[in-house]
């Protein structure tokens, strides 16, 4: 039986990011983000559509039959444009809906499909158990990204730390990531990807706000640079 505590997390974060939507008027879901020129309706109806991406990977463990994570990357642009500009009760239900799919599909899953690897769009390999946590990641840093009074400073310090640790396995996958050293000044995480990069130094939650591309890094340091670097390309 596999351990399902990896929902608790990811419920608690569900909620947060919920009572963010419920507090916002239907004004407000036309307002900018950290991602622009994405709005806030784009951000919120996009976690409800990856929520739905992840179902089917979920799907495809369940049953053994190859299920794409999206239809197609002009598929996945034209959901998230037409459900960007709904009302602020319509995004809400959706959410919670789709938070309810994932967490049935997750709980109702059969031991053998927890060992299935699944491919997600970006080609990566994920079985269900790293697979679960992604939505963690897209909770976290895209509740940051609606810019509506929930900060990177704001994120739990053991999921920021998850988020840290998931990207920089993506960056080592990747042969052109370039050398670089991460130091986190208040968790003491380390990350060294190649050697000989300058390293980066600051609190986890300036780190992962560099590191996600949503900050030039200007709360941060760096030593064997001129200054902090543009993040990485990770995803």
């Amino acid at each position: 039986m596999q351990d399902l505590g990896a929902l608790d997390p990811i419920t608690a974060s569900t909620n947060r990011f919920v009572a963010t939507v419920v507090s916002l008027t239907d004004a407000q879901v036309a307002g900018e983000t950290l991602v622009p020129p994405w709005t806030r309706g784009h951000v919120i109806t996009h976690v409800a559509r990856a929520t739905d991406s992840i179902c089917r990977l979920l799907a495809w463990a369940r049953t053994g039959v190859e299920t794409p994570q999206y239809a197609s990357m002009d598929a996945r642009a034209a959901e998230i444009e037409a459900g960007a500009r709904r009302p602020v009760a319509d995004l809400v239900a959706d959410v919670r809906d789709t938070a309810a799919r994932f967490e049935k599909a997750v709980r109702t899953l059969p031991s053998a499909a927890w060992h299935t690897e699944v491919r997600m769009r970006t080609g990566e390999l994920r079985t269900p158990a790293t697979l679960i946590l992604a939505r963690l990641r897209e909770l976290e840093i895209h509740h940051a990204d609606l810019d509506a009074g929930y900060g990177f400073s704001d994120i739990p310090v053991d999921a920021a730390r998850w988020i840290i640790d998931d990207i920089v396995e993506a960056l080592a996958r990747r042969p052109e990531t370039p050398a670089l050293r991460l130091e986190t000044t208040d968790t003491g995480l380390v990350h060294a990807l190649g050697v000989d990069g300058p390293t980066v130094r600051g609190r986890q939650a300036d780190i992962l706000a560099w590191l996600s591309g949503r900050s030039p890094g200007t709360a941060l340091t760096a030593s064997g640079a001129d200054e902090v670097p543009a993040a990485p390309f990770w995803i």
